[in-house]
């Protein structure tokens, strides 16, 4: 959705409002407006179920009837798409493309925009995969996650993986100047003061308000779910049954919200908190990044891996970072905070542990570009792939109305900085990203999903993503989620924890709703 997307936006919108034409794979007309409001379906207001209404039982799995998407066979892209670590060779892979409403806020124009849809599995219930919108599109994560899940999911469900809006191949924005990315990433973990991320954070707001146009304020997780009830609909099916990630979860926490009849089995896999004071969110963050990187540290002592002392190892790398800055081999200037913000990154992915000491060891020594390839993915465009700043701030700024002043965010970053000295400045940072950008003017959707049947929440001890304080905290506002915690280490449990992972198979493919507060230690 950088500017040429924002064009091709505006010509659709010249073709399809004489036309009215019906969305092209879903075979769905526009249907109601994606608002944040409590509205059902014709736009009235959603009845609240009384405090004392029976539970919803868990619904029954039912194949689909007439999907109008038109998949495609596309392993051969997929795969490249995949990179190393690759996925198995058995693995098969279709895709397809849905058109959806833009809805934004002020769009009079009835502008759409395109979702892109993977395939793998061939069992005969749809199982929609949402991941991070900072993360790997939800089509890259679906395909990794097919191949960790026991063989059992793949015989009864086909993992759908979207790409959400303004991610991967569904439009991936690219409006943050390339030269002013690193620099929002670039907080310095032992010196004060954010005010290089604001400077920067004003050229993308500006720049993004003029490449996305009418774009710029369509891109959250309530139109994300909106989007996800076009495909339920496109697939056929009488109810979405889905597995999100992180702020994935957050799509279809609002899924629930929006269409609670329409909820089938649905797992919520690290949740996050939604607090409307955004400093003790990140505060619990921080600590989440903390412990996981001493969890780190401890996994990679028990290996005997060439690092020793992974706090000191990051003190050398940052504190020659900031008397000799590196260029890494993509071209970003490497400094002490996009040295720490790598680390940041490689702890949400447990499997790429090793690798990550490797990195740090090897920046240590003098040589960053493999701790660079952590940060690559986030600033560097390529011919297959967006970077995913632009995206993840659109999406998180157009999710909140927070928007605090520039001493209260400089507060904030010092107690987090004084209190986490390895990672409160890195998260700090993402206070000072929407400061350009527009408030949001529609409501926060409600919390709660009253009505929806019991969903599976799942919170991961010591999460450097979505930790487990914030996850629990949003469960604890949902009436019927089921929580199990997986006591621990990196971001999202389904898959690296066998305890979890069981348990989410036994929800998804047996109907069994574990008891709620249970507790995973593998």
């Amino acid at each position: 959705m950088h500017r040429r997307f924002a064009r091709r936006l505006r010509l659709r919108a010249r073709l399809v409002a004489a036309t009215l034409t019906v969305l092209a794979l879903a075979g769905c007309t526009t249907g109601p407006s994606v608002r944040p409001a409590v509205i059902d379906n014709d736009g009235r207001t959603a009845p609240a179920s009384p405090s004392n209404a029976a539970p919803v039982p868990l619904p029954a799995l039912t194949p689909p009837q007439g999907s109008s998407l038109r998949w495609a066979d596309c392993g051969e892209d997929t795969r490249e798409r995949i990179g190393t670590p690759g996925v198995p060779a058995s693995l098969q892979f279709g895709c397809a493309r849905m058109t959806v409403p833009l809805d934004a806020p002020e769009d009079a124009q009835r502008l759409l925009a395109r979702v892109y849809l993977l395939k793998v599995g061939t069992g005969p219930i749809p199982l929609v995969v949402v991941n991070d919108v900072g993360g790997e599109p939800g089509s890259v994560h679906a395909a990794r996650l097919a191949a960790q899940l026991p063989p059992a999911f793949l015989e009864k469900f086909s993992l759908i993986g979207v790409d959400r809006r303004g991610t991967g191949l569904s439009g991936g924005v690219q409006c943050a100047p390339e030269e002013v990315r690193p620099a929002l990433l670039g907080a310095d973990p032992a010196q004060g003061g954010l005010g290089s991320v604001l400077d920067a954070a004003r050229r993308v707001g500006q720049q993004c308000a003029i490449d996305l146009d009418t774009a710029q304020t369509a891109l959250d997780s309530w139109r994300t779910a909106g989007d996800l009830e076009q495909l339920r609909r496109a697939l056929g099916s009488d109810r979405l049954n889905a597995l999100g990630r992180g702020d994935g979860s957050k799509v279809l926490s609002e899924y629930a919200v929006r269409y609670p009849g329409q909820v089938g089995r649905m797992v919520l896999d690290g949740l996050p908190d939604p607090g409307a004071d955004r400093g003790a969110v990140l505060d619990a963050v921080a600590g989440g990044a903390q412990a996981a990187f001493d969890a780190f540290a401890a996994d990679c002592a028990a290996r005997g891996c060439a690092l020793g002392d992974a706090k000191a190892a990051l003190k050398t790398v940052t504190d020659r970072l900031r008397t000799a800055p590196a260029t890494t081999p993509g071209g970003v200037a490497m400094s002490a905070g996009i040295a720490t913000y790598a680390v940041y990154l490689g702890l949400a992915d447990r499997t790429r542990w090793p690798a990550l000491a490797d990195a740090l060891t090897a920046a240590r020594d003098g040589d960053l570009t493999a701790l660079a390839t952590f940060t690559d993915p986030v600033l560097i465009d390529t011919r297959d792939r967006a970077s995913r700043i632009s995206s993840t701030i659109a999406t998180r700024c157009n999710d909140s109305s927070t928007r605090l002043p520039a001493d209260q965010i400089d507060r904030t970053e010092a107690g987090l900085r004084g209190k986490y000295p390895q990672f409160g400045a890195a998260v700090a940072q993402e206070l000072a990203w929407c400061g350009a950008w527009p408030v949001r003017r529609e409501p926060l959707p409600a919390a709660g999903a009253p009505g929806a049947p019991p969903i599976l929440v799942a919170a991961t001890a010591a999460d450097p993503v979505t930790p487990q304080l914030g996850t629990t905290r949003a469960a604890d506002q949902m009436p019927s989620a089921v929580t199990v915690t997986w006591q621990g280490a990196g971001h999202g449990a389904v898959g690296p924890s066998t305890c979890v992972t069981t348990a989410v198979q036994s929800f998804l493919i047996d109907g069994k709703v574990p008891e709620s507060g249970t507790l995973c230690p593998a």
